[in-house]
């Protein structure tokens, strides 16, 4: 004879095959589930990057609290109880990965090329706004617009209520101005 491992769910099963239409064994976790599930989704997202992988890690939780749910006295603790779940569950992933790197004698080669520096990168975005901010305001307003907000000429031309010939002779002059800016001509 065996045990079962959740004594709910065997009563459910023995009431359902004696013909009996019980109610589900843990209403209260269904309805605990539906309060708090966002909430928790949110928990298990911050733990993997992957968000699909975060849903099944949930789920993972979840079923573990299920079966659990007549030994947890204090119901107003769940969450704590669920968290606890989600991150040993997530401890245990890490723990059984597959590590794909192996040991060898010679490092390989660098490949190509290396990432911009992101502070050379700042750099030249802070100038770029500097002489933007330079430009007349109309023009100002139509590159921010085209290049920044990554509008059409059209929807440029609409949100400013000019033609779209106005927009691109404004942008061309804009950004003949930009080209000649002393603080970007390092740039080219």
């Amino acid at each position: 004879m065996t045990t079962p491992v959740c004594t709910g769910a065997s009563r459910v099963a023995a009431a359902t095959a004696a013909g009996h239409h019980a109610h589900p064994p843990y209403a209260s976790f269904s309805s605990y589930v539906r309060a708090r599930g966002p909430v928790l989704l949110r928990t298990a997202r911050s733990l993997t990057a992957n968000p699909c992988d975060a849903e099944d890690l949930l789920q993972t939780a979840l079923a573990k609290t299920y079966v659990a749910w007549e030994r947890i006295e204090d119901h107003r603790a769940l969450d704590g109880y669920v968290r606890r779940a989600l991150l040993n569950t997530r401890t245990s992933q890490w723990r059984k990965r597959k590590v794909d790197e192996f040991a060898c004698e010679e490092l390989p080669e660098q490949g190509g090329v290396q990432a911009p520096d992101p502070a050379e990168q700042q750099s030249l975005h802070d100038a770029m706004w500097r002489a933007v901010l330079k430009l007349p305001d109309r023009q100002r307003a139509m590159v921010v617009l085209r290049y920044y907000e990554d509008l059409s000429e059209a929807q440029t031309a609409e949100v400013l209520g000019v033609s779209i010939g106005t927009v691109k002779s404004a942008v061309s002059r804009a950004l003949g101005k930009l080209r000649e800016d002393p603080e970007l001509t390092p740039v080219r």
